[in-house]
């Protein structure tokens, strides 16, 4: 296997091609504007991911509720208020040539108390992290009549993302956001139609999909985000995930992106919930290449990858995209150094502390410190302390919190 297959095009099934088979992933920034609108440091930050040569672009956490934010300072698109700044947003991801997809997403009952919002999933299950746990609002399940109404807003979303300019959308289904609630026994334990077998749990992914479909046009990219399982005892597993592709292999999917995980079991920062390490590179691909075998659209996998040669191996069978997201953090042009030539490595960034909880919180603040520093046109420095990026982070979020709270008073 050559260098050559990871950047080749990639045909979707609606004829969309993308230039290579790097896809810069999905990474929460917390960097929307006073509006929570994308505003310059944000498409600062994505003109860097542009130039730094991934054929695929997507974006982190895209709100449908205002209401249900995964964190302080997320983008919110409900309406076209500000549509200009995010159709300036996909403008800077499109520069290059690459397909520009925005994440949309709920955080169910993933919501930090600090906010000061009601968290709402599938049933009243609390997140339950040890010494974390009060950190996020409890939460009430959802009625029919609010299932109904997210599905609508998820559409909404998806056909002003098209509006803006972006190519694409990408339903976040995993990582124990709203959708991947509802997929898991340990989360959903509804009685009615959403509830019960998988093939209930799966409904509102499924609806939603068709749903975008219909408000969207056909070169109109619809992707989805579906843990590979969720590393936890009873949860949604790999055999799960393989009947939940079979179901979207009827739906017009375009790309499957498989990572895995959740806020208490944090899988895609290579943990589970028992703190065991899943040490390799390409956390997911096991489960990829099996799932490959039904999959009838393209699949990507997300999860640890930072050498070429992974990434080559990544595409050499029946995954079809690498996605990247902390080495991307690390040197943003990564791709553009992998297909000149270079053997560029992005070494992993480790906290070995006790406390896995805490140790995951820290890794996420030294990488959102590196996204805080390339939206600023600045050199990321990846070797500073977890300690200080975990502190500096919380007072941030603090703030950015306080700043929301003010906000949604007014909204």
């Amino acid at each position: 296997m050559t260098a050559s297959r990871l950047f080749e095009p990639l045909h979707l099934p609606n004829g969309v091609v993308i230039s290579n088979r790097i896809a810069k992933a999905a990474m929460e920034e917390n960097l929307a504007d006073e509006d929570h609108a994308p505003g310059d440091r944000l498409i600062r930050l994505y003109q860097r991911w542009a130039d730094g040569g991934a054929g695929l672009i997507i974006t982190g956490n895209v709100m449908v509720d205002r209401h249900a934010l995964t964190g302080p300072a997320g983008v919110v698109l409900e309406n076209e208020l500000h549509l200009e700044r995010f159709r300036l947003w996909a403008d800077a991801c499109r520069s290059r040539g690459a397909q520009a997809w925005m994440q949309i997403n709920h955080p169910g009952r993933q919501v930090l108390a600090a906010l000061g919002q009601p968290a709402r999933g599938p049933s009243a299950v609390a997140v339950d992290i040890p010494g974390l746990s009060k950190a996020f609002a409890p939460p009430r399940a959802l009625s029919e009549l609010e299932i109904k109404a997210l599905i609508e807003r998820y559409a909404r979303t998806a056909a002003l993302a098209e509006l803006a300019g972006f190519t694409g959308v990408e339903v976040h289904a995993a990582h124990g956001y709203l959708f991947s609630q509802f997929l898991s026994p340990l989360t959903n334990k509804r009685s009615d139609r959403w509830g019960g077998s998988l093939e209930n749990r799966a409904q509102i992914l499924l609806r939603t999909i068709g749903a975008i479909r219909q408000r969207v046009g056909p070169t109109f990219c619809v992707a989805v985000k579906l843990n590979s399982a969720d590393f936890q005892r009873g949860g949604f597993d790999a055999e799960d995930a393989l009947r939940v592709v079979e179901m979207l292999n009827r739906r017009a999917v375009d790309l499957v992106e498989l990572s895995g995980g959740s806020y208490e079991s944090p899988a895609m920062q290579g943990q589970t919930r028992d703190g065991s390490s899943l040490a390799r590179e390409a956390y997911f691909l096991e489960f990829a290449e099996r799932i490959g075998e039904v999959a009838r659209m393209p699949l990507m996998v997300t999860g640890g990858v930072r050498r070429r040669a992974v990434a080559e191996r990544v595409v050499s069978g029946s995954v079809s995209m690498v996605g990247l997201a902390t080495a991307l953090a690390i040197e943003p042009a990564l791709p553009s150094l992998w297909q000149s030539g270079q053997d560029t490595e992005v070494q992993p960034i480790v906290v070995p502390w006790k406390n896995k909880a805490l140790a995951s919180l820290a890794v996420a603040s030294v990488v959102k410190k590196q996204l805080g520093l390339l939206s600023q046109g600045k050199r990321t420095r990846p070797r500073t302390s977890p300690l200080m990026a975990l502190i500096g982070a919380q007072l941030k979020s603090r703030r950015q919190a306080k700043d929301y709270r003010r906000w949604i008073s007014r909204a």
